[in-house]
């Protein structure tokens, strides 16, 4: 297993070694991050000497290192993807996360497993069949509702497998696993780490009779995530993993998120801590901050819970996939171009609210096209009634629509940029000092929170003080001087017969010596996750037929699903054998619905009930068309559209340059 059950896990994502470890040191008990090659983000790969850093580290604190291994791969890439596997559990990580299901065919260390939200976890059948196969952590879909997640954890031994779900961050319109958009017009696969992200364009929505429904709008385009108020439903529905997205973001969105969700993780550990089912951290430590954490900092198209307290009309981000920020204002004056006036003023809506050189502030044009404006210089006019004068760095010629009564939203405060550029938080793992005397000399011994002692004796002549008061304190003190490592004291006691001098670079040497010590004995100390054992015999898929839905790409994740039972196995849509239209993206989320044309919406209307039908909708961008098809039972939107001729004859280029091995179900 990977958690207990009552421990909670606050999972960090990791571009490089160096966000890995300031999400360490800002409160994350686990970190994902991409190994040398095959995660699903394919510009955010990193070598093992990097991974050796970040794992020692977060060690330390009793953290853990999840490496991504979460593409689907081709025959010719597996022996490859073995040996990484490998490297990564020599360098000391914890856990691989895994999509693909032929690596469980395969000679793999004994690291533990865990399942990549590629798998599409949305059924309590699929959670328990990948529980039975292996994997001691599974991330469930982000489109489920808590009676969902509560119905798998009750289908599945929290003894055996953990739930973990996404908290924050960027959301996937389709069901991950199930977006093939990119690979049909652009030969890039989502499924191997390089979506063209076609979601975040803008569309036009037509219907059956070619009427506009909407007009340049990114009805595909989500708003991000944000599970802040359903913490204590997720705990209660069985999730133990608190997963943050973003393994292509900046510091700052690390520090900031893992700080946010570190605060109210603890605030409801401190809450549940001495009642009937306590809950405890995954990871040794306390953590404080320079700053006060805040998600609405970094970049968001604003934010929803998506469909963890059901469906809601508000989830898409359809007017921009940029990010529009705060509002701090409204425009009180306009500079005049042709006097060479390039400014503007603005007053801000509380007095205290501050504005920087650099910072960036943006607005909504009459068409609710979001425009920027970098602010060059900014004035205060007046204080007391919060005037500012603003100096862009563009013409106010340029800046579209900016008037008098435009509200203005920032969404870049250089101030905030600069406070997580600097070091800004502090872990440290609390323990217990003791001095006593010894025949030649003083002992400390340190003893941690997790029950780990580190013991120094040091030769010295007993010494009377002349003053016992100031020579109590100054042990004290000299002994607590923690500073420079990552341990703070809870208390320091002095089993003395006499009130003894030390000097103080006697005690600086025996407590660097203890605190060495103790270090040592946490590295020995450290345990390793299992590897969980699948079910012998081998336990059947709920399903005995597999289409290219399954994204079954090299002939070891064929052997697999053979082996627990499926018939008939269809080829990844990457193997180019679906020429034809086929549902290039499945959904939870809904164009009708979010038009208020959903026939269930208009159930019970006078006078609409039984006119409005879920007829197939268009969507259309430049000369790309897909068809939006709607299964009105499972409430779920088909995506439909064909891979381009284009890329077919740049995958027969590829192969004749340089043939690749995967699974196919016709000849080649």
């Amino acid at each position: 297993m990977s958690l207990l059950p009552h421990q909670l896990e606050l999972l960090s994502p990791a571009r490089d070694a160096d966000i890995g470890i300031e999400a360490i040191n800002h409160g994350a008990d686990a970190v994902y991050i991409g190994g040398p090659a095959f995660g699903a983000r394919a510009s955010a790969g990193n070598d093992i000497r990097a991974l050796e850093r970040l794992i020692r580290h977060a060690h330390r604190f009793g953290s853990r290192i999840f490496i991504t291994l979460n593409t689907i791969l081709r025959d010719d890439e597996l022996d490859d993807a073995r040996k990484m596997a490998w490297q990564v559990y020599e360098a000391g990580a914890d856990a691989l996360i895994i999509q693909d299901m032929g690596l469980l065919e395969l000679d793999l260390p004994p690291i533990q497993l865990h399942a990549s939200t590629q798998t599409d976890i949305r059924t309590p059948e699929k959670a328990r069949f990948l529980q039975d196969v292996g994997l001691s952590q599974i991330v469930l879909a982000r489109e489920l509702d808590l009676a969902q997640i509560a119905a798998i954890r009750a289908a599945t031994d929290p003894a055996r497998t953990s739930i973990e779900f996404f908290i924050h961050g960027a959301l996937c319109v389709a069901y991950s696993g199930q977006c093939f958009i990119s690979h049909a017009h652009t030969g890039r696969s989502a499924n191997r780490g390089d979506c063209n992200q076609a979601c975040r364009l803008p569309y036009e929505v037509l219907d059956g009779q070619g009427r506009v429904l909407a007009h340049e709008k990114h009805v595909l385009s989500m708003k991000d995530n944000n599970q802040s108020d359903n913490l204590r439903a997720l705990i209660d529905a069985g999730v133990r993993s608190f997963k943050i997205e973003g393994r292509y973001k900046d510091m700052a969105y690390v520090k900031n998120i893992t700080a946010h969700y570190r605060r109210l993780l603890d605030e409801i550990i401190g809450e549940r801590e001495a009642g009937s089912a306590p809950l405890a951290r995954a990871s040794s430590g306390r953590t404080s901050f320079s700053f006060t954490p805040d998600p609405d900092q970094n970049f968001n198209r604003e934010f929803t819970d998506y469909f963890v307290n059901g469906r809601q009309q508000d989830i898409g981000a359809f007017d921009t996939p940029k990010t529009p920020g705060r509002a701090i204002g409204w425009v009180t004056r306009v500079g005049s171009a042709k006097a060479g006036e390039q400014w503007f003023e603005l007053e801000v809506n509380d007095p205290a609210t501050v504005l920087h050189n650099g910072d960036g502030l943006c607005y909504w044009d009459l068409q609710r096209e979001l425009i920027g404006v970098h602010i060059n210089r900014a004035e205060c006019q007046d204080a007391s009634a919060g005037r500012w004068r603003v100096f862009p760095k563009d013409p106010i010629a340029s800046l579209k629509d900016l008037r008098r009564g435009l509200e203005i939203n920032r969404n870049r405060d250089m101030d905030w940029v600069r406070q997580l550029a600097k070091t800004s938080s502090d872990r440290r793992i609390g323990l217990w000092a003791q001095l006593a005397e010894t025949p030649d000399g003083f002992a400390l011994t340190l003893t941690d929170e997790d029950g780990f002692v580190g013991s120094a004796h040091i030769g010295q002549p007993h010494e009377l003080a002349s003053d016992p008061t100031r020579a109590q304190a100054a042990l004290r003190e000299q002994i607590g001087r923690f500073g420079a490592t990552i341990f703070a004291a809870h208390d320091i006691a002095l089993e003395l017969s006499q009130p003894w001098f030390v000097p103080a670079s006697a005690l600086n040497q025996l407590r660097r010596d203890a605190v060495a010590r103790l270090e040592a004995a946490r590295a020995a100390g450290f345990v390793r996750l299992p590897r969980a054992q699948p079910v012998e015999p081998p336990v059947p898929f709920p399903e005995d037929t597999l289409t290219y839905l399954a994204n079954v790409f090299n002939h070891k994740a064929h052997d697999f699903y053979m082996k627990h039972g499926v018939k008939v196995i269809a080829a990844a849509y990457e193997s180019k054998e679906e020429a034809g239209e086929v549902s290039l993206m499945i959904t939870k989320h809904c164009v009708r619905y979010s038009l208020s044309l959903c026939p269930k919406q208009a159930k019970g209307v006078i006078g609409v009930k039984g006119t409005i039908r879920a007829e197939p909708l268009q969507l259309i961008n430049g000369k790309e068309r897909l068809t939006l098809r709607f299964d009105c039972k499972p409430c779920e939107m088909h995506v439909v559209g064909r891979i381009k001729k284009s890329v077919l004859h740049q995958h027969e280029r590829q192969m004749a340059e340089q043939p690749m091995q995967f699974y196919r179900t016709r000849p080649a």
